[in-house]
This record gives structure tokens, C-alpha cells and sequence, in this order.
């Protein structure tokens, strides 16, 4: 096969987005005779996409010293804006990255061209001002793009630029206009109309823009979308890493922590690919925090001390974890560390809970209470579902800890009703291991006993070992004897009713089916009776009732 046969082929697969194969027929062509800037363009953009970094920045600067060299000025800003673009996110490169989009700025104000590639730069300035802080000069820079893109009627300028307004938006707290214009950008990703160096950018941002905004569901049908673009692109690697984070937390938050596990695995070998280590960091900061809520302590120890090491501070997840060891010297450390060090309103939203859940262990009322009140105040300016649950469970956690019971009660409600209308099953076990606690002060053993079978049979399904035992430790602690249940000796509220049913004559899915908990619970229930009270069957135990006038 010559070069010409290799270029013609090589430019067939770059449009049908077979990528690897573009790259190796331009590459093949590029050996024996040098392509020319256009060609020189693809090989970069195959090369960037199939994970040849270091590859793809060579290519791409000879594309744009071919621009230069043959008189064209307009394409060779572009070329540097792509180098820019490819750089920016790789840490050892971020000073590379500024210099290619100084140089490209100068080559147009040399030349004074009218052209779509100045909404391309202004894209560029608009990132780094709002990255750096300056969210409202960011947004001007995207807003004056947006209009670039309109004149000159370019798809993958106005996908970008609108989606550098709508997260400007976002981080003002506007996020309901955001996400209307976010939602029009991604009509234009998902029907192919843009280029896919910006199509999966995009993609990754909005679904960051889901995590930042604390928007669940729309991060579940984006992450869902995205996946299927890499799963029709299987040798593309950039994007994929990221994909396989959120689907990972994703997960996690719907009790899939078998395979939310594995997503994070597949996303660490993903990102180790290139030199994206934000993308490594997030790997192994999500595969930690499913280690720790195992059980797994070695394990989410080693992940968090990877995802420093990559550049991601393992909060709040590492003072979770010595809380779950039972260092609370080591976790109120960590605790203070994050508050001091976390300045973003948003990240200090997500690190605020822990706050509380350590500063109680320690007994420090004082700063459990500032840190549910900072967590409150958050969530009414941030508005979103999954802050106002946690900022309620928090309340009342610290109200039932200063022993105001009938104050805690409505907060733990409240906080119950907003995880369960997310689905988020352990934040709704959680909620109910507390409001247990709550009804316990109150004497109500069997409404406390509700929310702890409830609490066990979820802790159990998703293999949250350490909830697990903290709760059996808890149910195990001193119990009221209700009503009606005189001579019933060391048996809960709940296990009496259980030996009622079982001495009326019901099966265990009859108990179930009455008690509205599940067959594996009733065995459970029945295990701890038998032991107790030292009866050998179901025949023993109705003996029991009777002869107790438990019926």
C-alpha cells in the first residue's frame, strides 16, 4: 500500500471515527511522505483519542509550523488552540498549554481575522478566569463567544460556549437556568453535530456540572448517554476514565456497591492510560470510599493515600474512615484539617456531615451544632435535594445529642422523606438507625425497633459491615419491656411480637407479610429468641408465649 492509498484510508476511518485506524493509516502515510497541515490536524486529534498524548502534541505542532509555513495564519491559531486544549488538564504541561494560547492570541491580533477561531480563544480565557475563581469574567468571555458562534453558525463552538455559560451559571447558584441551557447543549452532543474532541468534553462537564449541583437524576441519564458514546467508540480513552467515576458514585448512591466497585477499578486502569491524573485521583478516591463503607479498611486506606498522591485530598472520606476505626483523635484531626483547608462552598457542603458525625463521637456539642448550622446555610443557598437531606439528618442528630428529642423527630422526618424521594438507600438507613435512637429516648421500644429492622435489613443488603455492627451494638444496648409483654425477660419489643405471631400459628412469610419486614429479618428475630431464652423449636417458643401470657 503507497502513501496515497494509506491517506485516502487514513481520512475514510477519521470520518466514520475509527480512530485507531486513522492513526495508523495517517501515520503510515505521514512515514513516507509528510502530510500537510489539514492531515497533520487528524493524526493529532486520532492520536489524542486513542490515549497517544505525548504522540498527539508532536503531530500537533507541526501541523500548526505547516500553517505557519504555507501562509496560514487563522488555521495555525487553531492547531494552538487544540494544543491548548489537549494540555491544559495534564499538570506537568499546564505552563506549555498558557504559551500556546499566548502565541495563538498574538497570531490573530497579527493578522486581524474575522473568524470562528476567536471564540475558540475567548472559550480558552473564559475557562481560566472561572477556574481561577473570577466566575463573572468567565462568563463575559463564554457569553462573547456565544455570540462568535452564532454569526459564523459553528455547532461545536456554541456547544462549548453555551455549556462555559451554563456552568458560570451554575457556580452562581443559578442553576436552574443552567441546566435549561445545559440540557439544549447536550441535544446538539448527542446527535453527533460536534466535533468529538469538544463532544466529550462536554459531556464529562455537564455530568460534573450534575455532581457539582448535587443534580442526581440528571446525572444518571447524562452518565448513561456518555457511556453509550464510549461503548460506540471502544478504543477512545480519554473521556472513558471519568465516565466510569461517575457511574461509580452513581451506583454507589442506587446500592450497587458490587459493581459501583468495579466501575471504579475500570476507571483507575482507564486513567492510568495518560497523564490525566485528576482522573486517577477521583478513581481511587471513589474505589476508597467503597472499600470504607465495606468494611474493607486496609484496602480504602491504601485507595485514599493513592488519590493524595495523584493530587486529591481524600476528604471527607479519610476522617470517615478513622472514625470507623475508632481513632477519633486521628478523624477530629482530619475533620479540623478540612475545615480549614476547604474554601469552595460546594466541596464544604459534601465534608460538612462528617464534620458533625466526628465532633459527636468526640462529645464536642459546640462543633457538631456550627457545623450543621454552616451545613443549613449551604443548602438553602445552594437549593439542592441531597444538601437539605444531609443538612436535616445533621440537625438532628445534634438536637437528639443535647437531648432534645421532640426537636430532633421533625428534623430526622424531614431528612427521611428527601433520601427516600433520591432513593439513596444507606443516607435512608442511616436516617433510620438515628430515629430509632430517638424513639428509644422516648421509651417507644417498638417504634425504635421499626427503624433499627429496617436500618439491619438494608445495612445488610449493600454489605455495609461497619453500619452493621454498630447497629447490632445498639439494639443490643438496654431496651423498655412494652406494655402487655410482663414476664417476656430479655426479649425486645419486636422479637415479642414476633414470638406472639409464631405461637398464633403463622409462617415466617405470614410474620413478614403482618410485621411489613422481610423472611430473612423473621429468621433473624426467631435466631435471637431461640438463644435467649434457650428454646430448642417454634413448638418450644409458643409453649413460651402461653406460659408468659405474652398472647
Amino acid at each position: 500500500m503507497n502513501a496515497q492509498d494509506a491517506l485516502t484510508r487514513g481520512r475514510d476511518a477519521f470520518a466514520r471515527e475509527a480512530w485507531t485506524d486513522a492513526y495508523r493509516q495517517l501515520a503510515a502515510a505521514d512515514a513516507e511522505a509528510p502530510l500537510a497541515g489539514e492531515d497533520l490536524d487528524r493524526l493529532a486529534t486520532a492520536a489524542f483519542l486513542i490515549g497517544e498524548d505525548d504522540a498527539s502534541a508532536e503531530i500537533r505542532a507541526r501541523a500548526h509550523a505547516s500553517f505557519i509555513e504555507h501562509g496560514d495564519p487563522v488555521a495555525a491559531v487553531r492547531s494552538a488552540y487544540w494544543l491548548f486544549f489537549a494540555l491544559i488538564d495534564r499538570p506537568a504541561h499546564r505552563a506549555q498549554a498558557q504559551a500556546w494560547i499566548a502565541r495563538a492570541r498574538r497570531l490573530l491580533d497579527e493578522c486581524g481575522a474575522d473568524c470562528v477561531e476567536a471564540g475558540f480563544l475567548l472559550c480558552a480565557h473564559g475557562f481560566l478566569r472561572a477556574t481561577s475563581g473570577d466566575v463573572e469574567a468567565g462568563l463575559a468571555a463564554f457569553e462573547g463567544a456565544t455570540a462568535i458562534g452564532a454569526r459564523f453558525a459553528d455547532a461545536t463552538l456554541l456547544a462549548l460556549a453555551r455549556h462555559g455559560v451554563a456552568r458560570c451559571f451554575i457556580r452562581a447558584n443559578r442553576a436552574e437556568e443552567g441546566f435549561v441551557l445545559l440540557d439544549e447543549v447536550m441535544l446538539a452532543i448527542a446527535g453527533g453535530e460536534v466535533l468529538a474532541m469538544i463532544r466529550g468534553t462536554v459531556y464529562c462537564s455537564v455530568i460534573s456540572a450534575c455532581h457539582d449541583a448535587f443534580d442526581l437524576r440528571r446525572a444518571q441519564e447524562w452518565t448513561a448517554a456518555l457511556a453509550g458514546w464510549c461503548a460506540a467508540h471502544p478504543d477512545m480513552v480519554p473521556f472513558r476514565a471519568q465516565c466510569l467515576v461517575r457511574r461509580a458514585e452513581l451506583l454507589q448512591w442506587q446500592g450497587d456497591w458490587p459493581e459501583a466497585t468495579a466501575e471504579a477499578r475500570r476507571a483507575a486502569e482507564w486513567s492510568g492510560r495518560t497523564e490525566a491524573t485528576p482522573d486517577v485521583a477521583a478513581a481511587c478516591y471513589q474505589e476508597g470510599e467503597l472499600h470504607r463503607l465495606r468494611g474493607d479498611f486496609a484496602s480504602a486506606d491504601a485507595c485514599y493515600r493513592r488519590a493524595a498522591v495523584a493530587g486529591r485530598k481524600p476528604f471527607p472520606g479519610a476522617a470517615l474512615l478513622r472514625l470507623a476505626e475508632g481513632d477519633l483523635d486521628a478523624a477530629e484531626a482530619v475533620v479540623r484539617c478540612m475545615l480549614l483547608e476547604i474554601r469552595d462552598p460546594r466541596m464544604r457542603a459534601r465534608a460538612l456531615g462528617a464534620c458533625v458525625d466526628v465532633f459527636l463521637a468526640r462529645g464536642d456539642l459546640d462543633g457538631a451544632r456550627a457545623s450543621a448550622d454552616e451545613l443549613s446555610r449551604l443548602a438553602a443557598e445552594i437549593d439542592a435535594t441531597v444538601l437539605h437531606a444531609s443538612a436535616s439528618h445533621a440537625e438532628g442528630a445534634v438536637a437528639l445529642a443535647a437531648g432534645d428529642v421532640p426537636a430532633a423527630l421533625p428534623l430526622l422526618r424531614d431528612a427521611l422523606t428527601f433520601w427516600q424521594e433520591l432513593d439513596a438507600r444507606y443516607q435512608v438507613a442511616g436516617v433510620r438507625t438515628t430515629l430509632g435512637l430517638a424513639y428509644r429516648r422516648l421509651g417507644d421500644e417498638d417504634g425504635a425497633q421499626l427503624e433499627f429492622d429496617a436500618a439491619h435489613e438494608t445495612f445488610e443488603q449493600l454489605g455495609a459491615f461497619p453500619d452493621l455492627a454498630r447497629l447490632t451494638a445498639l439494639v443490643a444496648g438496654p431496651a423498655s419491656v412494652p406494655p402487655g409483654a410482663a414476664g417476656s425477660g430479655p426479649l425486645t419489643g419486636r422479637e415479642v411480637e414476633v414470638l406472639r405471631l409464631v405461637a398464633a400459628g403463622l409462617t415466617n412469610r405470614a410474620i413478614a407479610g403482618e410485621l411489613a419486614i422481610s423472611e430473612k429479618t423473621v429468621a433473624r428475630h426467631l435466631s435471637n429468641i431461640f438463644t435467649k431464652l434457650d428454646l430448642p423449636s417454634r413448638a418450644a417458643a409458643t409453649a413460651y408465649a402461653y406460659e408468659h401470657k405474652l398472647l
